[in-house]
């Protein structure tokens, strides 16, 4: 999954710089705030391709000393990073040059090629959303939340990888985004409407807020330490549950170190009486079955409720 989501980051990092450099083109040619809106919509997104890039190198740095459980969660933080830049550069922009054009409106020249650089920037954004898209299914693919399949918008809600949710989230919005820079020309140049360019702009903005809202929430939820999905602990719990050694199962704690890595802490009680060679026996099975149930549990801490005949080393 990891390598998938960073599949998914390249392609939208080559479709957004150069969908950039068009629109910074076509806003200077034809005066367009919403095409500079638009051109700075994909700017900060292909800076936002970077940082989750960064953030990805950063996690799968080994543990050490200092990090004794990795650097997973460096992936959290850079994505929390990545919703700032998105409301404060996106989103925050936007909505004042949109404002400043609707009191102080400017035709709009040359709109063809307004046009003609948002039909193209369609094309990549919607490569770039299909790439993320298939990652999500690949994802999903079989497993249900409470027996139904799950949605994109689900997906988003409950997903630990927030490189694959900030793109789909933002190409989402890029597309969406493409659609009212659009009816913002064609209402400023063909409608007799001049403000309707700046009103786009403000959409813009708005609808990128609503994402950093979104993506800033999900990652806040990651960074302050956030369980697995409730599919994930229910497979988690039926494995124990078929472990012959295992008498109750008390308290299972779950928790994310990254979009990859899950740390698993148990409190269980054995069958009475059992050795210290057997409850070592024990551990060792159920944390290999626990990883083979989820191959992304890095680390299974195990706390028995009963003590043994002789003390456990």
């Amino acid at each position: 999954m990891a390598q998938g989501s960073r599949r998914v980051v390249l392609a939208a990092l080559a479709g957004n710089g150069a969908i950039a450099l068009a629109k910074f083109g076509a806003a200077w040619l034809s005066g367009s705030t919403a095409m500079l809106t638009e051109a700075v919509h994909s700017l900060v997104d292909t800076g936002d391709q970077l940082l989750l890039l960064a953030g990805q190198a950063r996690g799968r740095k080994p543990p050490d000393e200092s990090h004794p459980l990795g650097y997973g969660m460096e992936t959290y933080f850079w994505s929390f990073i990545v919703a700032l830049m998105v409301f404060l550069l996106g989103g925050v922009f936007s909505v004042w040059q949109g404002v400043r054009h609707i009191l102080h409106p400017e035709p709009v020249v040359s709109p063809w090629i307004s046009l003609g650089v948002l039909a193209v920037a369609a094309v990549f954004e919607g490569a770039s959303f299909r790439i993320g898209y298939r990652e999500y299914k690949a994802v999903m693919r079989g497993r249900t939340v409470k027996g139904r399949q799950v949605n994109l918008w689900t997906f988003i809600k409950i997903s630990k990888d927030p490189s694959l949710v900030s793109v789909l989230l933002e190409d989402s919005a890029a597309l969406i985004g493409i659609v009212l820079a659009a009816l913002g020309v064609v209402g400023a140049t063909w409608l007799n409407m001049p403000w309707a360019d700046g009103a786009a702009s403000v959409a813009i903005g708005l609808l990128l807020a609503a994402v950093a809202f979104v993506l800033g929430n999900e990652t806040r939820s990651l960074i302050a330490g956030e369980a697995v999905a409730e599919p994930v602990l229910v497979q988690l719990k039926a494995t124990l549950a078929a472990i012959d050694c295992i008498t109750e199962l008390q308290q299972i704690a779950t928790l994310h170190l990254g979009p990859s890595e899950i740390l698993v802490a148990l409190t269980l009680s054995f069958r009475p009486k059992s050795s210290t060679e057997t409850l070592n026996a024990a551990v060792r099975e159920l944390t290999a079955c626990l990883k083979a149930a989820d191959g992304r549990v890095a680390y299974v801490y195990v706390r028995p409720s009963v003590e043994p005949e002789t003390p456990v080393s």
